[in-house]
């Protein structure tokens, strides 16, 4: 009977949170966190691709800075989830659905240079930033202060790893 609600049209009404955001508020705030979601969850996957496969001389400095970066960055996929979740919206199902928002793009190289990776790594981060601060202003817009609060811790981690990106990466 589960299955069969799921995949009935508008059974997500099964899941509204009350809110005082109003219904434009809460299909806008919860899009914006979904785009944000799937962003943060490929900027994820990418950061311990690039971790698995880092070689070269400095392999155990990036290796462990990647690391930490992952951990950093998967740290805010629940958090992003469950405020959709609070507010009365809903967030992203699965892969395919997270490669249907996704705006920060994949790289399935064989081979990537340690200097490119920091480098593609680097404007990853700042894309983010940049998506972060659209959904701020969203936020605003609709008087969400909880969730833009949110939002500018993330801007600010997200800036220390483009920084310590783009220190790395300095000719």
């Amino acid at each position: 009977m589960t299955q069969q609600l799921s995949k009935t049209a508008g059974s997500d009404r099964f899941l509204r949170t009350p809110t005082d955001l109003g219904s434009d508020a809460t299909r806008d705030i919860a899009a914006g966190l979904a785009g944000l979601l799937a962003d943060v969850f490929t900027l994820y996957l990418k950061t311990k691709n690039f971790h698995w496969h880092m070689s070269g001389p400095n392999f155990r400095d990036y290796h462990l800075l990647l690391d930490d970066h992952g951990d950093q960055i998967f740290a805010m996929t629940d958090v992003i989830a469950e405020r959709a979740r609070k507010i009365g919206g809903t967030t992203i199902r699965s892969i395919s659905d997270i490669a249907g928002r996704q705006r920060i793009l994949d790289n399935n190289a064989d081979y990537v240079d340690p200097q490119d990776m920091l480098a593609e790594l680097h404007g990853d981060n700042k894309q983010l930033v940049a998506e972060l601060r659209r959904v701020h202003e969203l936020c605003d817009s609709y008087s969400d202060i909880a969730t833009a609060s949110l939002i500018e811790g993330w801007i600010d981690e997200s800036e220390r790893r483009s920084w310590f990106l783009y220190e790395i990466c300095r000719a």
